[in-house]
């Protein structure tokens, strides 16, 4: 099915961009197994089922799609935020997900909340014996990605090798989300003891136990979905997670179920619902040009982030990037002078990881280069 919907999508666009509206429907409903094909163009313009948004098919088991018209007028801009359906990666030389004596092996884990497959990055300082603990990274990967893509388009292997740090990559099921979204608006998935949040919080306390890991240091980050997952578990274990980093993502408690996440994702949330049991250093970036996430869901999570910080200081600045990328940069402090929340508001940047490696999907290269930043903010404690 997922790549019977891939093909479609490529079909549509490019009869969409041919005008031939009708034949590119055909396609579309082929794919999702719909039964009435339509005589005429649909009328614009309307909404499109918003479980696709979220990683759910429309028309399983036995109804059929909602109209597709706005999907059409995404398709017209290369782009459907439903599907998540990023271009083909660069065939450029791909930054290497393993370096030289490090090692890349993929686990699982399973506890009462259910199981999931995880790649775990161990840098070569490691492998080699050095006993010295380690900061670790979890690291959630947005729709339609893997832990293999979600490593080359951050480059955070590489930078987990540089300084020394293990990465954990947990991957969302396909029996749990078909798309592979994480399912960060379902109740029991913002529960401490429930759903997807303690899957991960145990493949975190798993590598820690396993390996020399300083509790300290233990950060967690995503992107879209896995941006939204993160947010989540910055709020369910903070005794876990020391700091949170959240990429085109949305505040916890901004949705309890699908309709609810659609219209947070389309039009920003209105509230979190939630009251942060303790403030957990948060790093923020979020693309003003980003047709799937609402940019305003980034302000709510800076706003939620900050609340209750004694002494706060707040500076501002302004720049661009070498590739032109315009950004601002908020630093919210503590009395201490310790930044406990930062946010990239980034002008022109889509729904993509900011100065990602082409070869992995949803990265834009010309942008400041998250990866780096946040481990940056990761480390300033």
């Amino acid at each position: 099915m997922k790549i019977t919907l891939d093909s479609a999508l490529r079909k549509a666009t490019a009869l969409t961009s041919r005008q031939n509206l009708v034949e590119a429907t055909k396609v579309i409903q082929r794919a999702l197994g719909a039964a009435p094909e339509p005589t005429s163009a649909p009328t614009l313009p309307q909404a499109i089922n918003g479980a696709a948004m979220l990683g759910h098919l429309p028309g399983q088991p036995t109804t059929a799609p909602k109209p597709l018209a706005e999907m059409f007028d995404k398709l017209r801009h290369g782009f459907a935020p439903g599907f998540d359906w990023a271009p083909p990666a660069d065939d450029e030389a791909s930054p290497e997900t393993k370096p030289e004596g490090a090692q890349f092996i993929a686990r699982s884990f399973t506890c009462a909340a259910g199981s999931r497959s995880y790649k775990l990055f161990i840098p070569s300082s490691a492998a080699k014996g050095n006993r010295k603990k380690m900061p670790l990274i979890v690291m959630l990967h947005g729709c339609k990605q893997d832990p293999d893509d979600f490593a080359r388009g951050t480059r955070m292997n590489v930078l987990a090798e540089e300084e020394g740090f293990l990465v954990a990559y947990p991957q969302q099921s396909g029996s749990s989300n078909q798309m592979g979204c994480w399912n960060w608006f379902n109740l029991k998935d913002q529960a401490r003891d429930s759903g997807e949040t303690a899957i991960i919080a145990g493949i975190a306390r798993e590598v820690m136990a396993e390996f020399q890991v300083d509790p300290e240091r233990v950060f967690v980050a995503g992107l879209s979905a896995g941006g939204a997952m993160a947010a989540n578990l910055s709020m369910t274990h903070p005794d876990i997670f020391r700091a949170v980093g959240i990429h085109s993502g949305l505040p916890c408690g901004a949705a309890t179920d699908v309709v609810s996440a659609f219209n947070a994702m389309r039009h920003g949330a209105t509230t979190t619902g939630a009251t942060p049991p303790v403030n957990v250093r948060t790093i923020v970036f979020q693309g003003g040009a980003d047709r799937t996430v609402h940019p305003s869901n980034a302000d709510l999570i800076v706003a939620f982030a900050s609340t209750g910080i004694k002494g706060a200081v707040e500076t501002r600045e302004r720049g661009a990037g070498e590739d032109g990328v315009a950004f601002e940069r908020t630093i919210i402090a503590d009395a201490k002078g310790v930044p406990q929340v930062e946010y990239w508001a980034l002008e022109d940047l889509g729904h993509a990881w900011s100065g990602g490696h082409s070869t992995g999907s949803f990265t834009d290269p010309n942008g400041p280069d998250a990866s780096r930043e946040m481990l940056r903010f990761f480390m300033q404690h």
